[in-house]
């Protein structure tokens, strides 16, 4: 059973997350589209309750976010994460849809903007993903850029991934980000990470060596009024990344495949994810899950920085 927040819009928080906000224990945020986007099933679950379980054992509380059957919900119950987990005809829902979903009484899972959304309207401050999205590749001619480089922009809620996905054009990614004004650091490196590989060949505009460096920036950001959120780019562990250069192989075939059948919109980020786990033999899968338990971890730690 769920506690609903407000009695206009229908959101709920789980019980879980409404004890944790009624004793101000720090929150952590999780998107659903890696749920139902990201991973065939049941590795998807499996992550899913792998990366909660990294955040309660770091002192925090998990908030996976998704709308089921129009009801925006701020942390899934048990049976609520396994139906999420199997659907099929689920929405992806950014910005531009969320309300449509809740209108509609439809199911989405939520992208990192809308995640963002839903976390500020929830008073949570720190989220944990894999990768943003960004300006894909060819966006001089496609003009396809996503819309969490804005939300970003807009929204405050400090975002924890392994850098922009590397299908993207990741240095037009960072001038994106530059023009907004949004902070990008890098954790503990001067080399802006690639999602599967520590390295993109590109300098980080900032770094910082600990979460309570994290914790105390965006203090000082919110004495002097800044708005928008912070980009934490936290490179995934080594023992556990692809190289830039085996990677670069794998994302060619990919797009070129996607060329090849008319993919675009919002399809085009699962097709490349799914393309390059059929390419690299799963290898690409077993990353992305340790890449986003590591940024469980470091957004935990921050987040009880902060509290």
């Amino acid at each position: 059973m769920t506690r609903a927040i407000s009695p206009l819009l229908p959101i709920v928080y789980s019980h879980e997350v409404a004890a944790a906000k009624a004793r101000n224990a720090p929150i952590v945020a999780l998107e659903s589209t890696i749920i139902t986007h990201g991973m065939p099933y049941p590795a998807n679950v499996e992550m899913a309750k792998s990366v909660e379980a990294i955040i309660r054992d770091g002192g925090a509380v998990p908030a996976t976010i998704a709308v089921i059957e129009g009801v925006l919900h701020i942390g899934l119950e048990e049976d609520q994460l396994q139906k999420l987990a199997q659907l099929e005809d689920v929405m992806k829902v950014s910005r531009a849809d969320l309300a449509f979903a809740i209108a509609e009484r439809r199911s989405g899972a939520t992208t990192v903007a809308a995640t963002m959304i839903a976390a500020a309207r929830a008073n949570i401050a720190v989220f944990a993903t894999g990768g943003i999205g960004g300006v894909h590749r060819g966006a001089e001619e496609s003009f396809d850029i996503s819309a969490d480089l804005q939300e970003l922009a807009r929204t405050r809620v400090i975002v924890v991934c392994a850098g922009a996905k590397s299908i993207l054009d990741v240095p037009k990614t960072l001038e994106v980000l530059e023009t907004a004004g949004v902070p990008v650091v890098t954790y503990d490196s001067h080399e802006f990470p690639a999602f599967w590989s520590r390295q993109s060949g590109l300098k980080s505009p900032l770094t910082l060596e600990s979460p309570a460096a994290i914790a105390n920036f965006q203090k000082v950001r919110d004495q002097l009024g800044i708005d928008g959120g912070m980009l934490i780019a936290n490179p995934v562990p080594e023992e556990h990344e692809i190289s830039r250069e085996e990677m670069e192989i794998y994302i060619g075939r990919a797009l070129s495949s996607a060329e090849r059948e008319e993919i675009s919109g919002k399809e085009v980020t699962p097709f490349l994810l799914d393309a390059i786990f059929q390419l690299t033999e799963g290898r690409s899968l077993k990353t992305n899950i340790a890449l986003v338990e590591n940024n469980a971890r470091l957004a935990t730690e921050i987040a009880v920085a902060m509290a």
